[in-house]
């Protein structure tokens, strides 16, 4: 009966055998698909949901398919080049261009970490796309902004619709991220002391809707409300009876939402369509107009290092 079981388990037994042969003694004569599973049963563990979501879809999406059947032993340095020459030809189906160079930056370090990976771990000789070299790069980040002037008449063309309204004044006034925006809770607010306390955000990962720790430790953060601001979450407070104070104050939007509205507002109000992640530049740029230090400003808006305020 166990032998049944076994046999039916494992249909052919000595391929079976030789994959566990292969794993155990670190023997990369498998397939770079097969490697890539061993990576993620290792790796995904130690890392954020959404971190795994985000680097699962890249694999799937622009590695694998040139991959997926080589084995991994012997791909080489010239393989990653050509891949990489496919990768800058590829174009964009959400946007009709080619991908922009922070994201093949993005594609290329996750290639890069498997391999590395495989190095450290499983004995491969050499890193074929470390050899190669990185493509794109992570200054090329896109940044679009709306002036002061910009917003207040974006802001007028939205104000009809109180909850889109609320949002962009939370977005605009305090440099906040959409995930941060979505995962408030009247908790995170104190307006005695005109605070607002940054500790989680919201995502949906692969139709999972969560809320997680923010995306660095310096996101975590207590951000000063202005005055007149600290007026309107208490009027907008008043809106919401019905939600507790440990209760998501914007569960009832989404992304797609915000979009919808900034690209219908931008256009009532003759401006041009910004993403709405670049209210959050917008927020950035007023800080610098007003002459705040860049310590400052990361301090505020929650950047990892203050090379990334730099930038601006």
């Amino acid at each position: 009966d166990f032998i049944y079981l076994i046999t039916a388990y494992f249909p052919n037994p000595d391929i079976w055998e030789n994959d566990f042969k292969t794993r155990q003694t670190g023997n990369l004569d498998m397939v770079f698909s097969e490697f890539v599973e061993i990576y993620k049963e290792e790796r995904f563990p130690r890392l954020k949901e959404s971190t795994c979501a985000m680097k699962e879809n890249i694999i799937d999406k622009h590695i694998l398919p040139y991959f997926g059947g080589k084995r991994i032993s012997e791909i080489s340095s010239t393989d990653v080049i050509k891949w990489q020459n496919e990768l800058l030809k590829t174009i964009n189906p959400l946007s009709g261009k080619c991908y922009s160079k922070s994201y093949l930056k993005t594609v290329h370090n996750q290639i890069n970490a498997i391999l590395s990976y495989a190095c450290k771990y499983y004995k491969l000789s050499a890193n074929p796309a470390s050899i190669a070299g990185n493509i794109g790069s992570e200054s090329d980040i896109e940044m679009d902004f709306w002036t002061l002037e910009e917003y207040l008449l974006f802001s007028e063309e939205v104000m009809g619709e109180p909850m889109a309204y609320y949002a962009f004044q939370l977005l605009y006034w305090l440099g906040i991220r959409e995930g941060e925006l979505l995962a408030l809770t009247k908790a995170d607010f104190d307006l005695k002391n005109k605070l607002l306390s940054i500790s989680k955000t919201y995502q949906v990962v692969k139709g999972k809707k969560m809320v997680t720790p923010p995306k660095t430790v310096r996101s975590n953060r207590k951000i000063v409300i202005p005055d007149f601001l600290c007026e309107e979450i208490e009027e907008f407070f008043e809106m919401l009876p019905y939600v507790k104070r440990n209760e998501r104050i914007f569960a009832n939007i989404s992304k797609s939402y915000l979009y919808n509205h900034v690209k219908k507002g931008a256009q009532r109000a003759g401006l041009k369509t910004i993403r709405v992640h670049d209210l959050r530049h917008s927020h950035v740029s007023l800080l610098i107009d007003i002459g705040l230090p860049a310590l400052a400003i990361a301090d505020r808006v929650g950047h990892e290092s203050i090379d990334i305020t730099y930038r601006y």
